[in-house]
């Protein structure tokens, strides 16, 4: 018997059959919103949709009756769901009312209306469907009102013929848009970005900048970092639960460290400490991640809650790690040789410009490198280069010795600092991998293999002179930790506590620094810079940007 044909799936099939008119909405307010907020499961909140569902909350309780045509007549109803199938459109009407024996969809929003009209186009589109979809379960209506919050009044909208024409061509588009494995590119220059709630996760001018659709300077539209800060448990046998929206360390019953929830960004546990499930719970709803770290302070690992909805980004990914990671990975070892000789510059006692001009040569060799495997090894040289000046960047009368890199467990005092930074380091990057929605084990530069977190380790390349190499300089110079802060064991050494609390608070010290970003030219912290690299890799990924440009300062 012949095998019967299937058939053909296209684009089109992979769009679900009902639109919510919410989604519509965004389209015409902005293509790409839509597509980020839609098709790629991306949101987050700002004051602006915070405050509307504020206002929607009496109209958001289902109430009232809502019988169909030929059953009764609709009584004052609010939070009323209607789909259609022909239509391809479903909707959640606020408040459904009878008027003039025909019904009339209320839609409630926050702010005032426009002086040229009763509505922008969004909100017009927006209420039309819902008037289309009233008319397809078999009512009457003709207008819709739109209750505008701010003001405090109603203004009437007539479903016409251009109307219903307008909102049927923007679900066309839409549909189309949906169906397309790429997002539609960034409005230019455009007045709506500023508010709007996704422009930290868009960054349309620094894409537009990167793909030379603008030629003027990036606006720094990312939203204002949150208060949040990580929380740091060292403590041995401790309880880490949460009470009253608080986070509480105890042990045997007593609180030795409580915050609120609120402003905690990361929970970083360092040792045997016991989590609850209800803490883990509330963060993962929160989008917390959960660190954790062996006693010698290696990163071990890390909670999240679902991964990000994003799976294209991880589509490309894969194919591009597979296939084409070569140009990416020389672009994150040049950032990185060229990190290194600026931070030679800027510290060495004794400048040595043959150190830099060997590093600036390995730099350039390193765009050109012909495979991964020439790539390693000219890191492998810059390293070497840069470890051998690397002491001349000490204060020579406090006894850190240093004679090159060692590891696992590191044999002196400096390789102590420096391999528990980059474990500092490539936690922080790997919750931002898995925030913006990579696979943060499989990258473009470090092998897959191990169970290291490949890509956090790629993207913090760029960042260990900038951050941890840094820090390394400063507690060491400043005094902030001295050679009593370490444990020296059969030939391995480790910080103590005390040792541990003084380096954590220079590194965070160090994300707060604010720096000037040498693409867009605005100024943002250290620890907002990993999100905005991440998100650039992603652009790149994504086909949206021509390059993966590394950060890099002068």
């Amino acid at each position: 018997m012949a095998a019967a044909s299937l058939p053909a799936v296209t684009p089109e099939h992979w769009v679900p059959e009902l639109v919510p008119a919410r989604m519509v909405n965004e389209f015409t307010y902005c293509p790409r919103l839509f597509y980020l907020e839609w098709v790629q499961g991306q949101f987050e909140h700002n004051p602006d949709t915070a405050e509307g569902k504020w206002r929607h909350r009496a109209v958001d309780r289902p109430s009232g009756r809502v019988p169909l045509p030929d059953e009764g007549d609709v009584a004052k109803a609010t939070s009323v769901q209607l789909g259609s199938e022909r239509l391809g459109l479903i909707a959640v009407i606020d408040l459904l009312e009878l008027k003039d024996g025909k019904v009339c969809p209320v839609d409630t929003k926050k702010g005032r209306p426009p002086a040229h009209g009763p509505a922008w186009e969004p909100e017009l589109v927006q209420l039309c469907i819902q008037g289309l979809l009233l008319r397809d379960h078999g009512y009457q209506c003709d207008e819709g009102m739109l209750y505008f919050a701010e003001t405090n009044e109603r203004r009437t909208v007539e479903f016409d013929d251009d109307l219903v024409n307008r909102t049927l061509q923007a679900v066309e588009r839409l549909r189309l848009a949906a169906a397309s494995a790429e997002a539609p590119p960034p409005l230019i220059d455009s007045p709506k970005c500023p508010r709007c709630s996704l422009v930290g996760l868009c960054l349309p001018d620094e894409l537009n900048t990167l793909a030379v659709r603008s030629t003027r300077p990036a606006r720094r539209l990312t939203p204002r970092e949150s208060a949040a800060r990580p929380m740091y448990v060292g403590e041995h046998g401790v309880s880490i639960g949460l009470r009253s929206g608080r986070v509480e360390v105890s042990r045997r019953g007593d609180v030795l460290a409580a915050a609120r929830i609120i402003d905690v960004s990361q929970i970083n546990v360092q040792g045997n400490g016991q989590v609850s499930t209800q803490l883990l719970r509330e963060c993962f709803s929160r989008e917390i991640p959960v660190c954790w770290f062996s006693s010698g302070g290696w990163f071990q690992g890390i909670a999240q809650g679902l991964p990000s909805k994003n799976i294209e980004l991880r589509r490309r990914q894969f194919g591009v790690a597979f296939q084409a990671g070569l140009p990416v990975a020389r672009r994150l070892v040049e950032g990185k040789i060229r990190n290194c000789r600026t931070l030679l510059r800027r510290n060495e006692r004794e400048p040595n410009d043959d150190a830099f001009a060997q590093l600036k040569d390995m730099a350039g060799r390193a765009l050109l490198a012909p495979s991964i495997e020439s790539l390693l090894g000219i890191e492998g040289v810059a390293a070497r280069i840069y470890f051998s000046r690397f002491p001349t960047m000490l204060r020579t009368d406090l006894g850190f010795d240093f004679e090159g890199r060692n590891r696992r467990p590191p044999r002196d005092r400096v390789n102590c600092l420096l391999s528990y930074l980059y474990s500092l380091l490539v936690k922080d990057l790997t919750a931002v991998v898995f925030g913006v929605g990579f696979d943060p084990y499989l990258g473009m530069y470090h092998k897959p293999r191990f169970g290291r977190p490949a890509l956090a380790l790629d993207l913090a390349e760029e960042f260990r002179p900038l951050i941890a190499d840094s820090v390394v300089i400063n507690v060491i110079n400043n005094g902030e930790v001295g050679l009593n802060d370490f444990l020296v064991r059969a030939g391995g050494v480790a910080l103590t506590a005390d040792g541990r609390k003084a380096v954590i608070a220079a590194y965070e010290r160090r994300l707060e620094t604010v720096v000037t970003h040498p693409v867009f030219g605005y100024k943002v912290t250290y620890r907002r810079v990993f999100e905005v690299q991440a998100r650039m890799l992603g652009a790149y990924l994504m086909r949206e940007v021509p390059d993966y440009v590394p950060f890099t300062t002068r």
